[in-house]
C-alpha cells in the first residue's frame, strides 16, 4: 500500500477522509458481503463461517469437509456464531476470538479495529463505534471534512447485554458484564459489571478464574492481510 494514504492515516487515530473512491469502493464490498449473510437463512455451521469470513475479507482456509454434518460442525466448534443481519462499514476490521458470539442486529464503524476476545457473547442490537467527527463543525464540513477513529478491545470470556453500545477508544477487560442499554464510554477494568449511560462500574465479579491466564491470542496479521487486499483491488478499479 502506499505511504499515507488516507486509509493508513485512519489506523494511525490521524485525521483522513473517508468519501473517497477506495474507501467507498470497500465499504461497498463490505455491504455486499454483509447483505449475502443477511439473506441466507437454514445456514449450516459452515455456511455461516464463510459467509462472516466473506465479510471480514478473512484468507484462512477451513478444515476440509467432513462426511456427516455432525463431524463438521464438530471441527468448526472454536469458529465464532454470527447470527445476522450483520452491518459493518469495512469488515477487514473486526476480529472476533474463538467461540464468540454475535446476535442479530450487531453493527460496526470499523474505522479502527474492533477486536472482540474468545468466548464473549453479545446481546442483540449491540453496537461498536470506532469511528467519530471533529467537534468542531467548521473542521467537520459534512461528507467533504475529515474523520478520525479509536480502536476498540473487548477481553474474553466478556457478557454485553442488548443495545449496548461502545465508543471509540474503549478497552473492556476480561470477564467483564455490560448491563443491557449501556453506552460505555471508558475503559471497564477485568471481572467487573458495569451498566448505565455512561456505563459506571457497579461491582467486582468474583471468579473461579485464573487472574494470571494468558490472554488468547487474536492475530491482527489474516486481518491485516485482508485489509491490503481489498485495499488493493479498490485502488485498480
Amino acid at each position: 500500500m502506499i505511504a499515507n494514504t488516507e486509509w493508513e492515516r485512519a489506523q494511525r487515530g490521524e485525521l483522513y477522509h473517508a468519501f473517497i473512491p477506495e474507501l467507498i469502493a470497500a465499504r461497498d464490498r463490505c455491504k455486499q458481503a454483509c447483505d449475502r449473510l443477511n439473506t441466507s437463512s437454514d445456514l449450516s455451521r459452515r455456511r455461516m463461517i464463510e459467509l462472516w469470513r466473506g465479510v471480514t475479507n478473512d484468507p484462512r482456509p477451513l478444515p476440509p469437509r467432513q462426511s456427516t454434518g455432525d463431524a463438521d460442525d464438530k471441527i468448526l466448534s472454536k469458529e465464532p456464531w454470527v447470527f445476522g443481519p450483520i452491518h459493518a462499514d469495512y469488515g477487514f476490521n473486526i476480529i472476533l476470538g474463538e467461540g464468540a458470539m454475535l446476535n442479530y442486529n450487531s453493527t460496526f464503524v470499523d474505522t479502527c479495529p474492533i477486536i472482540i476476545g474468545a468466548r464473549t457473547l453479545m446481546g442483540p442490537n449491540c453496537s461498536f463505534y470506532s469511528g467519530t467527527h471533529p467537534l468542531d463543525p467548521a473542521v467537520r464540513n459534512g461528507t467533504d471534512g475529515p474523520e478520525l477513529g479509536k480502536p476498540i478491545n473487548i477481553g474474553d470470556d466478556c457478557w454485553l447485554g442488548g443495545n449496548v453500545i461502545v465508543l471509540p477508544g474503549v478497552t473492556i477487560g476480561r470477564g467483564c458484564t455490560i448491563g443491557a442499554g449501556s453506552v460505555v464510554t471508558k475503559d471497564i477494568p477485568a471481572f467487573h459489571v458495569a451498566a448505565g449511560n455512561p456505563a459506571r462500574v457497579l461491582k467486582k465479579i468474583e471468579t473461579t478464574m485464573d487472574p494470571s491466564y494468558k490472554k488468547s491470542d487474536i492475530s491482527r496479521e489474516d486481518a491485516k492481510h485482508g485489509a491490503e487486499t481489498v485495499m488493493a483491488e479498490s485502488m485498480d478499479h
